[in-house]
């Protein structure tokens, strides 16, 4: 009995030390497969029943100032292949090839730059997309091919505005325009996330529903801009007429509104369709509003006639005598014409872009007045636009100029401005004498609606006082009206503007070209309250026509016109609308003729009834007599009667009325 106890115990304690030394083994595997292998368990086990995928928010949408959409995105796939996984790269290259469009070389070239992910095509058509999904469910290509969401951007207008919205690359990035100037606000985002799956990489459980949650980025903002693309139509539609019209190398066209310096309009010709960016030279997609600069010849002296009045160094009916050509520091500079217009009025220099008499002015401001009312108005440094690739332009120091330098700056030439540069200054004249900041932004806004930036008028500084912007504006409806711009005219509208012909400049800086011309506008309406602001230049007509008053103010002239309807802008009923009544004019009856001897130093008062302001100057200027003027049209009147004996010298002041 005792024997068979002690067997028993033997047993048990062979039992015991069985199952300890079992807890033991257990013990050790689990901590083996825990501690040791446990990480790499782990991601077996998750690639065996879920994948992980890089859920991208769409890239942010670009709208015009009316909602409309210029540039949009939509996530389409883009498939990938793991090289190391690949069991047979020819059978794989065999099937795969034909249903994306590219060689079995090409699938090839992929397996053989190895790793664990190499990008076989990216943003497919859902035709692709469905038939690869297909070849890998009957092939079991799981682990080897896949696919990942990436936005593709669309631009439904195609080249509208294309200059302005620029492009993006493959990899979501902004290339040109507002898509490279706002990349870091309108790019998507990936977010990282783990699916489980089927054997089929189907969602399962609760990955079902998220999987349908549509990711929306903190970054993928919405852009609106002041753009209006209705706006933007006519005005590129109007560039096209003008490219038959002249066959120039470029066309470049800003339109802006002068209350608050939003940009309208902004297109150049020649232009490309940023869907296919790819097909054109990258020349073309250049935004020349802002990246070219060149001179910008008569358009210039608008900016130069208003300092002119602020300094009070002329009036408008002061008196020039135009010999035709004038010799500043042994340079020759002439007309346009080349011939002489006689004695004019400073009006008249205006109107009729005399370079002589703008030469003179030029020089009666001097260096230093001449720059300073130049970058005043905005030349010569970036107007800070939302746009990359300014230009800053190009102006003299003032102690580097000449006196020949001085007369050519203050025709337009030896200097070099930017399209929205000089747009923007006569947005100023336009806006009673102030500056503002143009931006082509108007609103930004986060992916969930709510607004995150607003950007509205921003003035820089008061370049010329009210009173004088006043007298310049009227001045410049002169030129539209009577004077060299005469064919921007708008039948019923009241404009006011500036014709330009410039010569073009060698691109080593050597000199000008010959034959080789710009031809601009740059004008605003309707005078009596100005909304619109528009420039038009014309580089290197084909047509033999290259004055600016000839071919760029008629296309001014047509966008006018129908930005007039668009915007639904009235027609000046009274074409002196806000004048102030002129003071009834002395009538002077005729006094009896002067019978005796005129002493040295004196001369009889001519009668100037009826005389036109030129005609009238010109009669003063033989007399010797000071001219003064008041009114326009036709002599009514005169402040001293005729055939009165006067000094040499004496003023006379002539009224005039309209005819």
């Amino acid at each position: 009995m005792k024997k068979k106890r002690r067997e028993i115990q033997r047993r048990i304690s062979y039992l015991a030390l069985f199952m300890l030394g079992a807890v033991v083994l257990i013990v050790c595997r689990y901590a083996w497969l825990q501690l040791v292998q446990g990480s790499a368990l782990g991601e077996r086990m998750k690639a065996q029943v879920g994948q992980d995928y890089a859920i991208q928010s769409p890239r942010g949408a670009i709208l015009d100032r009316n909602g409309r959409e210029l540039a949009v995105s939509t996530m389409t796939k883009s498939l990938y292949i793991d090289p190391s996984h690949v069991e047979n790269p020819q059978e794989l290259a065999e099937n795969l090839a034909p249903l994306i469009g590219k060689t079995e070389q090409d699938i090839l070239d992929d397996v053989a730059v190895g790793g664990g992910f190499v990008w076989v095509k990216r943003r497919m058509e859902q035709a692709e997309y469905e038939a690869v999904r297909q070849l890998i469910r009957e092939k079991e290509y799981m682990s080897c091919l896949g696919f990942r969401d990436e936005a593709k951007r669309y631009y439904p207008n195609d080249v509208l505005a294309a200059n302005v919205l620029g492009f993006v690359g493959t990899d979501d990035k902004g290339l040109d325009g507002i898509e490279q100037a706002l990349d870091a606000m309108l790019k998507g985002e990936v977010k990282e996330t783990y699916l489980t799956t089927d054997r089929q990489a189907r969602p399962i459980l609760d990955s079902i529903f998220s999987s349908r949650r549509r990711y929306m980025g903190d970054s993928c903002k919405t852009v609106e801009l002041t753009i209006d693309s209705g706006i933007q139509f006519i005005v590129e539609q109007e560039l096209d007429r003008a490219i038959a019209e002249n066959n120039p190398k470029a066309i470049t066209c800003v339109v802006m509104n002068p209350k608050n310096g939003e940009v309208l309009a902004m297109a150049s010709r020649p232009s490309y369709n940023p869907n296919k960016f790819w097909d054109y030279n990258a020349e073309v997609w250049k935004n020349r509003a802002v990246s070219f600069i060149y001179e910008p010849g008569s358009t210039f002296k608008s900016v130069v006639a208003g300092a002119a009045l602020q300094e009070k160094v002329v009036s408008p009916n002061q008196v020039f005598v135009d010999p035709g050509y004038v010799m500043v520091s042994g340079r020759r500079i002439q007309n346009w014409n080349g011939e002489s217009f006689g004695t004019v009025t400073f009006t008249d220099v205006v109107k009729q872009s005399l370079n002589t008499g703008f030469a003179q002015v030029g020089l009666r401001l001097g260096a230093e007045r001449l720059m300073k009312y130049a970058r005043d108005f905005g030349f010569g440094e970036p107007t800070g636009i939302d746009l990359p690739g300014e230009e800053s332009g190009i102006l003299f120091k003032p102690e580097d100029m000449r006196d020949s330098d001085m007369a050519t700056s203050a025709i337009g030439q030896s200097i070099a401005v930017t399209p929205l540069q000089l747009v923007t200054a006569v947005s100023a004249i336009a806006n009673d004498g102030v500056l503002l900041k143009p931006h082509i932004v108007k609103t930004i806004r986060n992916a969930d609606g709510s607004i995150y930036e607003e950007r509205g008028k921003t003035e820089v500084r008061r370049v010329i006082d009210s009173a004088t912007d006043k007298t310049l504006m009227g001045l410049l409806e002169q030129v539209v009206a009577s004077g060299g711009g005469a064919k921007a005219q708008v039948k019923g509208y009241r404009i006011g503007g500036k014709t330009g012909t410039a010569q073009k400049i060698r691109e080593d800086g050597s000199g000008y070209m010959d034959g080789r011309y710009i031809a601009s506008f740059c004008g605003f309406a309707p005078v009596e309250d100005p909304q619109l602001t528009v420039l038009v230049m014309i580089d290197d007509p084909g047509t033999g026509n290259f004055y600016g008053g000839q071919i760029a103010a008629p296309v001014a002239g047509r966008i006018f016109a129908q930005l007039f309807r668009h915007m639904h802008i009235e027609p000046s009923s009274d074409p002196f609308a806000g004048m102030e009544p002129a003071e009834k004019k002395p009538q002077h009856r005729p006094a009896r003729p002067f019978t005796g001897t005129i002493p040295d130093g004196k001369v009889v008062v001519p009668d100037f009834a009826g005389k036109s302001l030129r005609e009238a100057a010109g009669l003063a200027a033989d007399k010797g007599l000071t001219f003064q003027s008041e009114g326009s049209g036709y002599a009514v009147g005169q402040s001293i009667e005729l055939n009165t004996l006067v000094d040499k010298g004496t003023t006379i002041t002539v009224y005039f009325e309209p005819g």
